[in-house]
């Protein structure tokens, strides 16, 4: 894996109320506790060199995106928020034109914050808008008005923060294809560069999630779209934002023209990346062999995490770096070039895998082009059914 510029994750998972359809460590907790742990995560910071070590790591020095993600990190003050982001150019190098984003719930970007903000560099909001439908938007426990998002998206600008995404979600309780498309209209209207859609997620780790597998009503669950109704609403978001200009790069974001996220591309490209705060996760390049990784998550609670619970590591076998490279690089729309996983895999990983291809391919859940395969627009509705077929066997798994 060759150096590039790290990115850097900072989690804050406090928030004004917890969504119903949330399933992320994140929650409602008292501003007591929002000092301790602005101390705990600087001071992670200031030991990542020592960290990376422990883990078996190679830190680079370079950093290229920084991202503050929750959670709400606009709930805590403006004071708070800038020493977790001074505290990382002490221990680092921040390029010139780096990527700086903060994630915002509406109506949390006070005068103060967004100063603030500026003072810390930030050149990149994301907006947890989910719907601009404000029935929509309250029966999942959202406080704003879509008033209050145009609001911030002009104010935004106006301190010179043009870079802004906006997050949706296909599926919610009382949506409909009318509802659906006034909130596609809405956000393509707002001119924003970046735009998130993701199909609502159905587990036992939200508590709309848990409801609707339960059959219930609480939380709207019995008003929540069928998942045929869900993916039709995917594909018109597809349809619509990319007749407006704003393209799909990635199975649940879309860009205009040099506008994709760049930290998020160190995800799916498996490029190096540190995490710091409750249930975050790094990926580093091994010390030991450039061509592997290894990966260690912080504690998923918040007082364990205060209390400086050790990090959870986990090394990357050859087996799992293939898969992740198949898995995550084919939520990219450009996809897979197969000479670059021939070169970190071998040829025998590549040959192993033509039969899964012809078949995806078959299935229109794939297409080839030259050495390159990408999901098609089907692919990416069933995209966990053609993860499936790129599983190493366990008798492949050790070679390498």
């Amino acid at each position: 894996m060759r150096m590039v510029p790290l990115g850097i994750y900072i989690s804050v998972p406090f928030c004004r109320t917890k969504c119903s359809y949330c399933n992320f460590a994140s929650d409602v907790f008292s501003n007591k506790v929002f000092e301790r742990y602005v101390d705990r995560v600087c001071s992670d910071i200031a030991g990542a060199e020592q960290t990376a070590r422990d883990m078996g790591g190679r830190l680079e020095r370079e950093v290229d995106s920084i991202y503050l993600g929750g959670g709400t990190p606009t709930v805590l003050e403006a004071g708070q928020l800038q020493r977790m982001f001074n505290s990382v150019p002490n221990e680092f190098s921040v390029s010139a034109d780096a990527e700086i984003t903060v994630e915002c719930a509406p109506g949390t970007l006070t005068p103060q914050i967004l100063d603030g903000l500026l003072r810390c560099g930030v050149n990149r909001v994301s907006l947890g808008v989910q719907s601009f439908v404000d029935r929509e938007a309250a029966a999942v426990g959202r406080l704003h008005k879509h008033e209050t998002v145009l609001d911030d998206i002009a104010r935004l600008r106006t301190a010179g923060i043009a870079n802004v995404n906006v997050d949706l979600i296909a599926g919610l309780p009382h949506q409909t294809a009318e509802s659906w498309r006034i909130s596609l209209d809405e956000t393509i209207a707002t001119g924003v560069p970046h735009v998130s859609v993701y199909m609502l997620e159905v587990d036992e780790d939200s508590r709309l999630g848990r409801e609707l597998i339960a059959g219930g009503t609480r939380y709207h669950a019995h008003f929540v779209p069928d998942d045929e109704a869900t993916a039709d609403f995917y594909s018109v978001a597809c349809e619509k934002l990319e007749a407006a200009g704003v393209a799909q790069y990635e199975i649940s974001n879309f860009a205009r023209q040099r506008s994709e996220s760049r930290h998020n591309l160190k995800y799916w490209m498996r490029q190096p990346y540190l995490g710091f705060g409750v249930d975050a996760h790094s990926m580093l390049t091994s010390a030991e062999d450039s061509s592997a990784a290894v990966r260690f998550a912080t504690a998923d609670a918040l007082e364990k995490f205060v209390a400086g619970a050790p990090l959870q590591k986990t090394s990357v076998t050859w087996a799992e770096g293939l898969e992740e490279s198949f898995f995550l690089g084919l939520r990219l729309n450009r996809g897979i070039d197969l000479q670059e996983i021939e070169a970190a895999f071998g040829k025998e990983a590549v040959q192993n895998t033509h039969a899964a291809i012809e078949e995806l391919i078959s299935d229109g859940l794939l297409q080839q082009k030259g050495d390159f395969i990408r999901l098609t627009a089907r692919g990416r509705l069933f995209s966990n059914e053609v993860f499936q077929g790129f599983i190493v066997p366990a008798e492949s798994a050790s070679k390498g």
